[in-house]
């Protein structure tokens, strides 16, 4: 074959894989279509330009480093540049990969280009048998040439033992490091190298070299077959041309959509489909029919899951509104499937979709129940609908005054203790209590019956509690808790029974649009919010869904009301540019211009002036103090010893 073949010139006509020939002479397919010129290089131009250059303008450095994943042409790049240095016609940028030098080099065998592997070489006797051997020139070629692969494996030793040969080798020697890891090599080896980074080769770029190498073996291979293989290397050239050889030996002739799924353990296109069709309508039964179907054919669960979260990955980047070019791993059949499910999920739901599918990839790695945490993650997300968001959660709180000024933004995750998981319980159980409406009534209102239990009373005096009793109690419950639990108790005791007196409301604090008492809730209103909900997507359909009632006032006016807990969710819908698209999904579906105005609802017990009042805000500190009044919270005290801090 010709050079512009990229078959290795070096190799014996034997060893190109000819029929007939003896097993252990036959060559790999990543070693025979190996790129023998920079020209030939695939999805690293812009380093071949820059080596090629400085080539031309006798700009070469005395040291290199290499970057970039497995399979992306580091080693093949480090050959090149040796041809191109020392080819007798040279130094060129195009070597002639036809004198002894050049098939040498290729082959791996020049007695001037030493290729040394640093995960065996690494230690500091070897760089001094190295340094020792620098001095001496090269045998027949121009330059002696040190091609250390997987240099980040030397020893911290080794390193050190290269530096001054490093900074000021002779002139006859250059060095070429190669490495995966650029982060574990010493920055004082780091200055003394030109770095290039090599990237990950585009699929489209591996699908045209596994077309280029198919038709030199005279196979035949669709082309949704070689994209497959491509999306699958991941960037690799390498990796793909191993699957694909994988698949010269498994086909008869040609190469299939079908054959490579058999042979990977992947899941077809129309898998998938159905797959995310179930999870899309949050049908778990027929979620879990399909991976047992799946399963039955022998796909492999750990690819399912991966093949899901790509799609899911594509899904976000559709909901976020990124064009069609932007999707990496749905094939061109799906790729409008996906950008409709996307909308149609919205990015919260795809996003909470795709932490499931990478957390359950991350048990799956520790444990041979592989098949039960993907029912586990599939059925999760089918339930996704089912669970309240975070800035739900944090609304409801907010509203009913138990986080006061706090935002939604919290400390960054810990590991727990055994009395923080108890805390953290005891939380739930205020945060079910606020959705309940059953903290901070106001003032006036009746206390707990007779029948309520005394915790429940408890909680709620608490809650009543203005923040600067709270404060002023701070100092006397710590000292109790640290005392024991007589003390404790009595602690407790005493700050049940002080008196409420109410807060003022704080000067200059916005007052929250409260609904009029006239507005009455309305089902042709509540119908038609529904449908112009229906035409809209992302995250203001997730908040304006939780509003209380609908009501038409004045023929061209609609009136959503929210529950007090549901606050945020009505300011997010307030936002000019959510209030816009809402307004314009009601004019669709109405025929007319309809204006929408917000508002949130009054509490029972509440007066029209009390309603207009905004509770004080209220410290992370003291949060935590009524937290730790809280019953469940005492209790896990007594159980593991804790201590308020």
């Amino acid at each position: 074959m010709s050079q512009s073949g990229f078959v290795n010139q070096s190799e014996p006509v034997a060893a190109q894989g000819a029929p007939g020939l003896p097993l252990e002479q036959y060559t790999v397919v990543a070693r025979r279509y190996r790129p023998q010129t920079f020209a030939e290089l695939v999805g690293q131009e812009h380093i071949a330009q820059a080596l090629a250059n400085a080539i031309s303008t006798q700009r070469v450095g005395h040291a290199y480093l290499f970057t970039g994943a497995r399979g992306v042409g580091k080693t093949s790049t480090a050959r090149i540049l040796a041809k191109a240095l020392n080819c007798v016609h040279g130094p060129s940028p195009t070597p002639c990969n036809q004198c002894d030098i050049c098939q040498m080099i290729s082959a791996g065998n020049d007695l001037d280009v030493l290729e040394i592997d640093g995960a065996s070489k690494r230690g500091i006797d070897d760089i001094r048998q190295l340094r020792d051997n620098v001095g001496i020139r090269p045998s027949r070629a121009r330059y002696k040439i040190y091609i250390i692969d997987e240099v980040h494996m030397l020893t911290k030793e080794a390193f050190n033992a290269l530096l001054k040969t490093l900074e000021e080798p002779p002139e006859h020697v250059k060095f070429i490091f190669c490495t995966t890891e650029p982060t574990k090599i010493p920055v004082t080896i780091l200055s003394r190298c030109q770095r290039f980074d090599f990237a990950g080769i585009d699929t489209v770029a591996i699908s045209q070299r596994l077309r280029q190498i198919v038709q030199a073996e005279g196979v035949e291979a669709d082309d949704a077959a070689l994209e497959l293989i491509a999306r699958r290397a991941a960037g690799s050239m390498r990796d793909g041309q191993s699957l694909l050889e994988k698949l010269l030996a498994f086909g008869s002739g040609t190469i299939t959509v079908a054959d490579v799924h058999n042979l990977l353990g992947t899941a077809g296109d129309e898998r998938l489909a159905a797959l995310l069709g179930h999870l899309a309508s949050r049908n778990a039964a027929g979620a879990l029919q399909e991976l047992a179907a799946a399963v039955e054919e022998g796909v492999e669960v750990s690819l399912l899951l991966e093949q899901l979260l790509g799609y899911f990955r594509d899904c976000m980047a559709a909901a976020a509104g990124c064009p069609t070019s932007c999707l990496m791993y749905a094939s061109a059949e799906n790729r409008q499937m996906v950008v409709e499910l996307g909308g149609k999920l919205g990015l919260c739901t795809v996003l909470a979709a795709m932490q499931i599918f990478d957390s359950a990839l991350g048990r799956m790695r520790y444990s041979t129940q592989t098949r039960i945490i993907a029912e586990l993650a599939l059925v999760r997300i089918c339930q996704l609908a089912e669970l309240e968001e975070l800035a739900g959660i944090v609304a409801q709180l907010r509203g009913a005054g138990v986080l006061g000024g706090a935002t939604a933004a919290g400390p960054p995750a810990v590991s727990r203790t055994p009395a923080a998981a108890a805390l953290s319980a005891a939380e739930q159980q205020m945060q079910s209590a606020a959705a309940s409406g059953r903290i901070a009534p106001a003032a006036g209102t009746p206390g707990p019956s007779a029948e309520e239990p005394p915790a429940k009373k408890k909680y709620e005096q608490i809650a009543d509690r203005p923040a600067v009793a709270v404060a002023q109690d701070e100092a006397h419950l710590s000292a109790a808790f640290a005392g024991g639990d007589e003390d404790a108790e009595q602690a407790e005791q005493s700050v049940f029974e002080q008196p409420f007196v109410p807060d003022a409301p704080a000067p200059g604090s916005p007052a929250e649009t409260t609904c009029p008492p006239a507005a009455t809730p309305d089902a042709a209103a509540t119908r038609l919010w529904m449908a112009a909900l229906a035409r809209l997507s992302g995250m203001v359909v997730e908040h304006a869904k939780k509003y209380a009632e609908v009501a038409m006032t004045d023929g061209d006016r609609l009136l959503v009301s929210f529950s007090p807990q549901y606050t945020l969710a009505k300011s997010l819908c307030e936002q000019p540019d959510n209030l816009k698209r809402i307004e314009s999904a009601l004019a669709e579906v109405a025929g007319r211009r309809i204006a929408v105005q917000f508002c949130i609802q009054q509490r029972a017990s509440q007066s029209a002036a009390s309603a207009q009042e905004q509770p004080r805000p209220v410290s992370p500190r003291q949060r935590m103090l009524e937290a730790f009044k809280h019953p469940l919270v005492r209790r896990a005290v007594d159980l593991f010893g804790a201590q308020p801090m």
